[in-house]
Protein backbone atom coordinates (compact mmCIF):
# COMPACT_ATOMS: atom_id res chain seq x y z
CA UNK A 1 0.00 0.00 0.00
CA UNK A 2 1.30 3.44 -1.23
CA UNK A 3 1.19 5.96 1.44
CA UNK A 4 0.61 9.72 0.92
CA UNK A 5 2.66 12.32 1.50
CA UNK A 6 2.32 16.07 1.69
CA UNK A 7 3.98 18.57 2.44
CA UNK A 8 3.91 20.15 6.64
CA UNK A 9 2.15 23.10 4.69
CA UNK A 10 -0.51 21.32 3.49
CA UNK A 11 -1.41 19.03 6.52
CA UNK A 12 -2.00 22.78 8.41
CA UNK A 13 -4.08 23.75 5.76
CA UNK A 14 -6.32 20.68 5.98
CA UNK A 15 -5.89 20.49 9.98
CA UNK A 16 -7.80 24.54 9.37
CA UNK A 17 -10.14 22.93 7.24
CA UNK A 18 -11.12 20.12 9.44
CA UNK A 19 -11.39 22.69 12.16
CA UNK A 20 -13.81 24.63 10.02
CA UNK A 21 -16.06 22.16 9.04
CA UNK A 22 -16.10 20.59 12.60
CA UNK A 23 -18.99 21.70 14.50
CA UNK A 24 -18.86 24.62 17.17
CA UNK A 25 -19.15 23.72 20.74
CA UNK A 26 -19.22 26.78 22.89
CA UNK A 27 -18.72 26.51 26.03
CA UNK A 28 -20.98 27.08 29.08
CA UNK A 29 -20.04 29.97 31.23
CA UNK A 30 -18.79 28.82 34.53
CA UNK A 31 -19.33 30.52 38.24
CA UNK A 32 -15.98 31.96 39.81
CA UNK A 33 -14.95 31.25 43.30
CA UNK A 34 -17.03 34.37 44.24
CA UNK A 35 -20.15 32.86 42.89
CA UNK A 36 -19.35 29.17 44.41
CA UNK A 37 -18.59 30.81 47.81
CA UNK A 38 -21.61 32.37 47.74
CA UNK A 39 -23.88 29.36 46.51
CA UNK A 40 -22.07 27.59 49.56
CA UNK A 41 -23.40 30.06 51.57
CA UNK A 42 -26.79 29.62 50.55
CA UNK A 43 -27.10 25.76 50.70
CA UNK A 44 -25.54 26.55 54.55
CA UNK A 45 -28.25 29.17 55.42
CA UNK A 46 -31.23 26.29 54.26
CA UNK A 47 -29.36 23.81 55.76
CA UNK A 48 -29.59 25.26 59.00
CA UNK A 49 -32.95 26.53 58.85
CA UNK A 50 -31.93 30.20 59.66
CA UNK A 51 -34.52 32.53 60.35
CA UNK A 52 -34.81 35.27 57.45
CA UNK A 53 -33.55 38.61 60.22
CA UNK A 54 -30.22 36.78 60.94
CA UNK A 55 -29.88 35.16 57.63
CA UNK A 56 -29.32 38.75 56.50
CA UNK A 57 -26.47 39.46 58.59
CA UNK A 58 -25.09 36.50 57.78
CA UNK A 59 -25.21 37.20 54.40
CA UNK A 60 -23.66 41.05 55.18
CA UNK A 61 -20.72 39.27 57.05
CA UNK A 62 -19.81 36.64 54.59
CA UNK A 63 -20.17 38.79 51.13
CA UNK A 64 -18.35 41.62 53.08
CA UNK A 65 -15.50 39.28 53.80
CA UNK A 66 -15.34 38.27 50.48
CA UNK A 67 -14.57 41.90 48.71
CA UNK A 68 -12.74 43.17 51.55
CA UNK A 69 -10.27 40.23 51.36
CA UNK A 70 -10.25 40.86 47.28
CA UNK A 71 -10.00 44.65 47.55
CA UNK A 72 -7.04 44.11 49.77
CA UNK A 73 -4.87 42.79 47.00
CA UNK A 74 -6.47 45.31 44.38
CA UNK A 75 -7.23 48.07 46.41
CA UNK A 76 -9.71 49.74 43.57
CA UNK A 77 -12.31 50.42 46.22
CA UNK A 78 -12.64 52.08 49.84
CA UNK A 79 -13.39 48.77 51.98
CA UNK A 80 -16.35 47.77 53.91
CA UNK A 81 -14.44 47.46 56.88
CA UNK A 82 -11.08 45.92 57.04
CA UNK A 83 -8.42 48.46 55.32
CA UNK A 84 -6.00 46.56 52.26
CA UNK A 85 -2.94 45.45 53.42
CA UNK A 86 -2.71 41.72 51.68
CA UNK A 87 0.65 40.41 51.42
CA UNK A 88 2.40 41.16 48.17
CA UNK A 89 1.84 38.25 45.77
CA UNK A 90 -1.10 37.09 47.33
CA UNK A 91 -3.53 35.06 45.03
CA UNK A 92 -6.61 37.01 44.62
CA UNK A 93 -9.13 33.97 44.11
CA UNK A 94 -7.48 32.04 47.13
CA UNK A 95 -8.18 35.25 49.13
CA UNK A 96 -11.84 35.11 48.24
CA UNK A 97 -11.59 31.77 49.42
CA UNK A 98 -10.51 32.00 52.23
CA UNK A 99 -12.07 34.89 53.59
CA UNK A 100 -15.91 32.64 52.69
CA UNK A 101 -14.43 29.80 54.17
CA UNK A 102 -13.51 31.87 57.35
CA UNK A 103 -16.26 33.43 57.84
CA UNK A 104 -18.75 29.98 57.16
CA UNK A 105 -16.75 28.10 59.64
CA UNK A 106 -17.32 30.48 62.24
CA UNK A 107 -21.04 30.96 61.86
CA UNK A 108 -21.60 27.15 61.06
CA UNK A 109 -19.08 25.45 63.12
CA UNK A 110 -21.83 21.66 62.25
CA UNK A 111 -21.52 21.95 58.74
CA UNK A 112 -17.24 22.32 58.47
CA UNK A 113 -17.04 19.04 56.69
CA UNK A 114 -19.33 20.56 53.77
CA UNK A 115 -16.90 23.25 54.03
CA UNK A 116 -14.19 21.69 54.15
CA UNK A 117 -14.83 19.45 50.81
CA UNK A 118 -15.65 22.63 49.41
CA UNK A 119 -12.64 24.34 49.91
CA UNK A 120 -10.75 21.43 48.72
CA UNK A 121 -12.82 22.07 44.96
CA UNK A 122 -12.26 25.76 45.18
CA UNK A 123 -8.13 25.66 45.51
CA UNK A 124 -8.49 22.59 42.73
CA UNK A 125 -10.70 24.72 40.48
CA UNK A 126 -7.46 27.50 41.06
CA UNK A 127 -5.17 25.33 39.96
CA UNK A 128 -2.54 27.07 38.27
CA UNK A 129 -3.82 30.96 39.04
CA UNK A 130 -0.93 31.06 41.21
CA UNK A 131 1.92 28.84 42.73
CA UNK A 132 1.48 27.33 46.49
CA UNK A 133 2.98 30.36 48.02
CA UNK A 134 0.51 32.68 46.13
CA UNK A 135 -2.80 30.35 47.10
CA UNK A 136 -1.29 30.53 50.56
CA UNK A 137 -0.63 33.92 51.22
CA UNK A 138 -4.49 34.51 49.77
CA UNK A 139 -5.68 31.72 51.98
CA UNK A 140 -3.96 33.43 54.80
CA UNK A 141 -5.31 36.98 54.25
CA UNK A 142 -8.60 35.98 53.13
CA UNK A 143 -9.04 34.23 56.90
CA UNK A 144 -7.82 37.42 58.51
CA UNK A 145 -9.91 39.93 56.40
CA UNK A 146 -13.14 37.01 58.01
CA UNK A 147 -11.62 37.01 61.63
CA UNK A 148 -11.15 40.99 61.90
CA UNK A 149 -15.27 41.49 60.52
CA UNK A 150 -16.29 38.64 62.40
CA UNK A 151 -15.08 40.45 65.66
CA UNK A 152 -16.62 43.36 64.31
CA UNK A 153 -20.18 42.38 64.00
CA UNK A 154 -20.00 40.26 67.61
CA UNK A 155 -20.79 43.62 69.21
CA UNK A 156 -23.23 44.56 66.96
CA UNK A 157 -26.17 44.26 69.07
CA UNK A 158 -26.77 40.19 68.30
CA UNK A 159 -26.90 39.17 71.39
CA UNK A 160 -28.29 42.63 73.07
CA UNK A 161 -30.10 41.56 76.63
CA UNK A 162 -33.36 43.30 75.87
CA UNK A 163 -35.61 44.89 78.26
CA UNK A 164 -39.01 43.55 78.86
CA UNK A 165 -41.01 44.04 76.34
CA UNK A 166 -44.83 45.85 77.44
CA UNK A 167 -47.49 45.22 75.94
CA UNK A 168 -49.92 47.78 74.36
CA UNK A 169 -53.36 48.06 75.28
CA UNK A 170 -54.82 50.61 72.51
CA UNK A 171 -56.20 49.86 69.00
CA UNK A 172 -53.98 48.96 66.64
CA UNK A 173 -51.15 47.91 69.41
CA UNK A 174 -48.99 44.73 68.41
CA UNK A 175 -50.42 41.34 69.86
CA UNK A 176 -49.21 37.86 69.94
CA UNK A 177 -50.81 36.25 66.81
CA UNK A 178 -51.50 32.02 66.60
CA UNK A 179 -49.78 29.89 67.32
CA UNK A 180 -47.27 32.46 68.67
CA UNK A 181 -47.26 33.50 72.86
CA UNK A 182 -44.69 36.31 74.31
CA UNK A 183 -43.17 39.53 73.12
CA UNK A 184 -42.42 39.96 69.47
CA UNK A 185 -39.29 37.89 68.10
CA UNK A 186 -35.58 39.57 66.97
CA UNK A 187 -36.22 42.92 68.73
CA UNK A 188 -32.58 43.22 68.78
CA UNK A 189 -32.40 44.38 65.34
CA UNK A 190 -34.70 47.60 65.48
CA UNK A 191 -31.28 49.11 67.54
CA UNK A 192 -28.18 46.92 65.99
CA UNK A 193 -25.25 48.72 65.14
CA UNK A 194 -25.70 49.49 61.21
CA UNK A 195 -23.44 48.46 58.07
CA UNK A 196 -23.97 51.74 56.07
CA UNK A 197 -26.53 53.78 57.88
CA UNK A 198 -25.49 56.14 60.38
CA UNK A 199 -28.51 54.93 62.65
CA UNK A 200 -31.08 52.71 62.44
CA UNK A 201 -33.56 55.16 62.52
CA UNK A 202 -31.89 57.13 59.55
CA UNK A 203 -35.08 55.67 57.37
CA UNK A 204 -37.89 56.20 59.87
CA UNK A 205 -41.13 56.11 57.70
CA UNK A 206 -43.93 58.53 58.58
CA UNK A 207 -45.50 55.68 60.12
CA UNK A 208 -48.78 53.95 59.53
CA UNK A 209 -52.03 55.57 58.07
CA UNK A 210 -54.58 56.25 61.12
CA UNK A 211 -57.25 53.15 61.87
CA UNK A 212 -60.16 55.70 60.25
CA UNK A 213 -58.32 56.69 57.62
CA UNK A 214 -59.51 55.68 53.83
CA UNK A 215 -56.08 54.11 52.82
CA UNK A 216 -56.39 52.09 56.25
CA UNK A 217 -59.93 51.13 55.40
CA UNK A 218 -58.97 50.57 51.63
CA UNK A 219 -56.53 48.00 52.42
CA UNK A 220 -57.78 46.53 55.45
CA UNK A 221 -60.67 45.63 53.09
CA UNK A 222 -58.11 44.41 50.25
CA UNK A 223 -55.64 42.27 52.73
CA UNK A 224 -59.26 40.42 54.52
CA UNK A 225 -61.22 39.79 51.04
CA UNK A 226 -57.48 38.61 49.22
CA UNK A 227 -55.50 37.12 52.32
CA UNK A 228 -58.35 34.79 53.74
CA UNK A 229 -57.44 31.40 53.85
CA UNK A 230 -61.08 31.00 52.46
CA UNK A 231 -60.53 33.25 49.82
CA UNK A 232 -62.70 32.59 46.50
CA UNK A 233 -61.23 36.15 44.55
CA UNK A 234 -57.86 35.37 44.76
CA UNK A 235 -56.95 33.68 41.62
CA UNK A 236 -54.73 30.35 42.28
CA UNK A 237 -51.36 31.85 40.82
CA UNK A 238 -51.92 34.59 43.32
CA UNK A 239 -52.16 31.84 45.65
CA UNK A 240 -48.92 30.29 44.56
CA UNK A 241 -47.39 33.69 44.32
CA UNK A 242 -47.79 33.70 47.90
CA UNK A 243 -46.84 30.70 48.90
CA UNK A 244 -43.81 30.96 46.82
CA UNK A 245 -42.48 34.61 47.96
CA UNK A 246 -43.15 32.77 51.74
CA UNK A 247 -41.39 29.71 50.88
CA UNK A 248 -37.53 30.58 50.93
CA UNK A 249 -35.17 33.45 52.73
CA UNK A 250 -35.51 36.67 51.13
CA UNK A 251 -31.12 36.98 51.08
CA UNK A 252 -31.14 33.01 49.22
CA UNK A 253 -33.79 34.23 46.65
CA UNK A 254 -31.70 37.39 45.53
CA UNK A 255 -28.07 36.01 46.19
CA UNK A 256 -29.24 33.06 43.81
CA UNK A 257 -30.75 35.69 41.08
CA UNK A 258 -26.98 37.34 41.49
CA UNK A 259 -25.34 34.71 40.97
CA UNK A 260 -27.24 33.59 38.21
CA UNK A 261 -26.70 37.19 36.29
CA UNK A 262 -22.91 37.27 37.00
CA UNK A 263 -22.48 33.82 34.94
CA UNK A 264 -24.44 34.61 32.28
CA UNK A 265 -22.80 38.18 31.90
CA UNK A 266 -19.37 37.22 32.31
CA UNK A 267 -18.49 39.15 35.61
CA UNK A 268 -15.19 39.67 36.46
CA UNK A 269 -13.95 38.60 40.24
CA UNK A 270 -14.09 41.80 41.43
CA UNK A 271 -17.59 43.50 39.82
CA UNK A 272 -19.05 39.74 41.35
CA UNK A 273 -17.71 40.87 44.97
CA UNK A 274 -18.55 44.31 45.22
CA UNK A 275 -22.08 43.87 43.89
CA UNK A 276 -22.81 40.76 46.38
CA UNK A 277 -21.04 42.49 49.30
CA UNK A 278 -23.54 46.06 48.10
CA UNK A 279 -25.86 43.69 47.73
CA UNK A 280 -26.21 42.00 51.00
CA UNK A 281 -24.97 44.75 53.27
CA UNK A 282 -28.24 46.68 51.52
CA UNK A 283 -30.15 43.81 52.83
CA UNK A 284 -28.69 43.94 56.04
CA UNK A 285 -28.98 47.49 56.58
CA UNK A 286 -33.25 47.01 55.60
CA UNK A 287 -33.55 44.71 58.17
CA UNK A 288 -31.95 47.13 61.00
CA UNK A 289 -34.46 50.10 59.42
CA UNK A 290 -37.46 47.83 59.42
CA UNK A 291 -36.89 46.53 62.73
CA UNK A 292 -36.71 49.62 64.15
CA UNK A 293 -39.80 50.90 62.48
CA UNK A 294 -41.72 48.14 63.82
CA UNK A 295 -40.55 48.14 67.20
CA UNK A 296 -41.08 52.34 66.80
CA UNK A 297 -44.84 52.01 65.49
CA UNK A 298 -45.33 48.54 67.10
CA UNK A 299 -48.73 47.69 65.25
CA UNK A 300 -51.40 45.26 64.96
CA UNK A 301 -51.34 42.61 62.36
CA UNK A 302 -54.02 41.67 59.61
CA UNK A 303 -55.22 39.08 61.88
CA UNK A 304 -55.44 40.66 64.86
CA UNK A 305 -57.06 43.85 63.16
CA UNK A 306 -59.86 42.16 61.40
CA UNK A 307 -60.54 39.80 64.28
CA UNK A 308 -60.62 42.64 66.44
CA UNK A 309 -62.24 45.11 64.59
CA UNK A 310 -65.07 46.57 66.63
CA UNK A 311 -62.42 48.16 68.21
CA UNK A 312 -60.91 50.38 65.78
CA UNK A 313 -63.70 53.11 65.70
CA UNK A 314 -63.72 52.86 61.93
CA UNK A 315 -67.48 51.93 60.62
CA UNK A 316 -65.82 50.78 57.17
CA UNK A 317 -64.16 47.78 58.56
CA UNK A 318 -65.97 45.33 59.38
CA UNK A 319 -64.71 42.51 61.83
CA UNK A 320 -64.57 38.66 61.25
CA UNK A 321 -63.58 36.52 64.05
CA UNK A 322 -63.17 33.07 62.57
CA UNK A 323 -60.99 35.05 59.88
CA UNK A 324 -57.37 33.69 59.42
CA UNK A 325 -54.67 34.35 57.09
CA UNK A 326 -53.41 32.18 53.82
CA UNK A 327 -50.20 31.69 55.61
CA UNK A 328 -49.28 31.97 59.18
CA UNK A 329 -48.27 35.37 60.75
CA UNK A 330 -45.13 35.87 61.18
CA UNK A 331 -44.15 36.73 65.19
CA UNK A 332 -43.57 40.27 65.02
CA UNK A 333 -45.06 43.96 64.65
CA UNK A 334 -46.49 44.25 60.86
CA UNK A 335 -45.70 47.50 60.02
CA UNK A 336 -43.49 48.03 57.38
CA UNK A 337 -43.16 44.85 55.55
CA UNK A 338 -39.65 43.40 56.05
CA UNK A 339 -39.45 40.70 52.50
CA UNK A 340 -40.95 44.12 51.55
CA UNK A 341 -38.12 45.81 52.39
CA UNK A 342 -34.86 43.67 52.00
CA UNK A 343 -36.66 42.65 48.16
CA UNK A 344 -36.38 45.84 46.90
CA UNK A 345 -33.04 46.85 48.38
CA UNK A 346 -31.61 43.24 47.34
CA UNK A 347 -33.06 44.10 43.61
CA UNK A 348 -32.67 47.67 43.49
CA UNK A 349 -28.77 46.78 43.85
CA UNK A 350 -28.53 44.85 41.07
CA UNK A 351 -30.71 47.47 39.26
CA UNK A 352 -28.20 50.10 39.43
CA UNK A 353 -25.59 47.63 38.11
CA UNK A 354 -27.42 45.99 35.47
CA UNK A 355 -30.28 48.64 34.77
CA UNK A 356 -33.72 47.78 35.72
CA UNK A 357 -35.22 46.42 32.64
CA UNK A 358 -33.23 43.14 32.79
CA UNK A 359 -34.55 39.92 32.78
CA UNK A 360 -34.09 37.08 35.59
CA UNK A 361 -35.42 34.03 37.25
CA UNK A 362 -36.22 33.22 40.80
CA UNK A 363 -36.50 30.08 42.69
CA UNK A 364 -38.07 29.22 45.84
CA UNK A 365 -36.99 26.35 47.74
CA UNK A 366 -40.96 26.25 49.37
CA UNK A 367 -41.97 25.49 46.11
CA UNK A 368 -39.33 23.33 44.38
CA UNK A 369 -39.73 23.19 40.35
CA UNK A 370 -41.50 26.69 40.16
CA UNK A 371 -40.00 29.75 38.66
CA UNK A 372 -41.03 32.89 38.95
CA UNK A 373 -39.57 35.19 35.27
CA UNK A 374 -39.37 39.09 35.09
CA UNK A 375 -38.56 41.31 33.01
CA UNK A 376 -37.49 44.13 35.36
CA UNK A 377 -36.62 44.48 38.83
CA UNK A 378 -39.28 46.72 40.26
CA UNK A 379 -41.88 44.00 38.68
CA UNK A 380 -39.68 41.24 41.03
CA UNK A 381 -40.41 44.10 44.12
CA UNK A 382 -43.91 44.29 42.82
CA UNK A 383 -44.50 40.69 42.83
CA UNK A 384 -43.24 40.53 46.61
CA UNK A 385 -45.53 43.15 48.09
CA UNK A 386 -48.68 41.49 45.85
CA UNK A 387 -47.73 38.09 47.59
CA UNK A 388 -47.43 39.75 51.72
CA UNK A 389 -51.04 40.66 50.83
CA UNK A 390 -52.50 37.76 49.40
CA UNK A 391 -50.80 35.67 52.62
CA UNK A 392 -52.52 38.09 54.73
CA UNK A 393 -49.81 38.81 56.53
CA UNK A 394 -49.37 42.65 55.88
CA UNK A 395 -51.43 45.65 54.62
CA UNK A 396 -50.43 47.09 50.83
CA UNK A 397 -49.15 50.53 53.02
CA UNK A 398 -46.23 48.42 54.67
CA UNK A 399 -45.29 47.10 52.12
CA UNK A 400 -45.17 50.24 50.12
CA UNK A 401 -43.45 51.75 52.37
CA UNK A 402 -40.84 49.11 53.54
CA UNK A 403 -40.01 49.68 49.46
CA UNK A 404 -39.01 53.31 49.90
CA UNK A 405 -37.29 52.55 52.85
CA UNK A 406 -35.05 49.81 50.90
CA UNK A 407 -34.56 52.23 48.00
CA UNK A 408 -33.28 54.85 50.28
CA UNK A 409 -31.13 52.58 51.45
CA UNK A 410 -29.54 51.29 47.89
CA UNK A 411 -28.99 55.04 47.04
CA UNK A 412 -27.02 55.37 50.81
CA UNK A 413 -24.79 51.95 49.89
CA UNK A 414 -24.47 52.84 45.85
CA UNK A 415 -22.64 56.18 47.18
CA UNK A 416 -21.12 54.90 50.35
CA UNK A 417 -19.87 51.71 50.24
CA UNK A 418 -17.08 50.35 48.43
CA UNK A 419 -17.06 53.31 46.10
CA UNK A 420 -13.52 53.37 43.90
CA UNK A 421 -11.02 55.22 44.94
CA UNK A 422 -9.44 58.12 42.99
CA UNK A 423 -7.72 56.90 40.15
CA UNK A 424 -8.59 53.02 40.20
CA UNK A 425 -8.35 51.33 37.48
CA UNK A 426 -10.75 48.02 38.12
Amino acid sequence: MRTLMLPVSALIVLAGLAALAAPSVRAEPQPDVVTVWNRTMIDALETAKTAAPPAMRIGAIVQSSVFDALNGIERKFTPIHVQPAAPRGASREAAAVGAAYEALVNLFPAQKATFDSQLADSLAQIGGGGNDQSRQRGLDWGKEVADDILAWRAGDGINAVLPPYVFGGNPGDWQPTPPGAGPPVFRQFANMTPWAMTSPSQFLPAGPPALTSARYTHDFNEVKTMGSASSVARTPFETETALFWNGDLPVAMWDRVADDLAVANHLTLTDNARLLARMNVAMADAVIAIWNAKNTFNRWRPITAIQQALTDGNPDTAPDGAWMPLVVTPYHQEYPSGHSGVSDAGAMTMASFYGDDTSYSVTSVGLPGVVHDFTSFSSGVAQVADARVFAGIHFRFSCEDAVEMGTGIVNLVDNTVAVRVHGGDG
